[in-house]
């Protein structure tokens, strides 16, 4: 099943993942599915259990960029296609287990490449999300849907943060009055 279509409708932020910036993060919402593809896919759970890792629901990595982390298969599909590195695989920068990215800060020097991937636990992180130019390149080829770009997310990611100032209306319309 792809990401949900009313992401972030029922979720809640569940920690960030901060850019080594200082001014960038992004959130990590849940709680994740434990009956998305990457329960069932073969090549995810021979990977986990070739690490020793449990297998675990994770959640939604990302807000205006999200990536569904549960439906996420480690193609790299997305990685490939963005064309400003918006993504990083996760792992090519802190090679642990996705529990525990929540927050971590990460510099952006992972790999953006879509055959360097770790193996398939690792998990295309949308660490420059700020750069995203909602080309939705990714959204088009991920093949199990994992990705939902939608600029309109950024209230949901402001009023997570608290920074969310909601908009004077009125003045903006100089026919107003006519």
């Amino acid at each position: 099943m792809p990401i949900a279509e009313n992401f972030p409708e029922g979720l809640k932020p569940i920690g960030k993942i901060n850019h080594a910036d200082g001014e960038h993060f992004h959130f990590m919402w849940g709680p994740g599915r434990g009956d998305a593809e990457t329960s069932s896919n073969e090549e995810v759970q021979a990977a986990y259990k070739a690490r020793g890792e449990k297998f675990e629901p994770l959640g939604v990595s990302g807000t205006m960029v999200a990536v569904d982390w549960d439906s996420c298969v480690a193609d790299g599909a997305c990685i490939e296609a963005c064309p400003v590195q918006v993504f990083q695989w996760y792992r090519t920068e802190k090679d642990i287990p996705a529990k525990k990215v929540i927050n971590e800060t990460f510099e952006g020097t992972g790999s953006s490449v879509k055959e360097e991937r770790k193996d398939y636990t690792d998990k295309a992180d949308p660490i420059r999300e700020h750069d995203c130019i909602w080309c939705m390149a990714c959204v088009s080829v991920c093949p199990p849907q994992a990705i939902k770009v939608d600029q309109s997310n950024l209230e949901a990611h402001e009023k997570a943060a608290g920074t969310y100032t909601k908009m004077e209306s009125g003045s903006a319309n100089p026919h107003a009055h006519d």
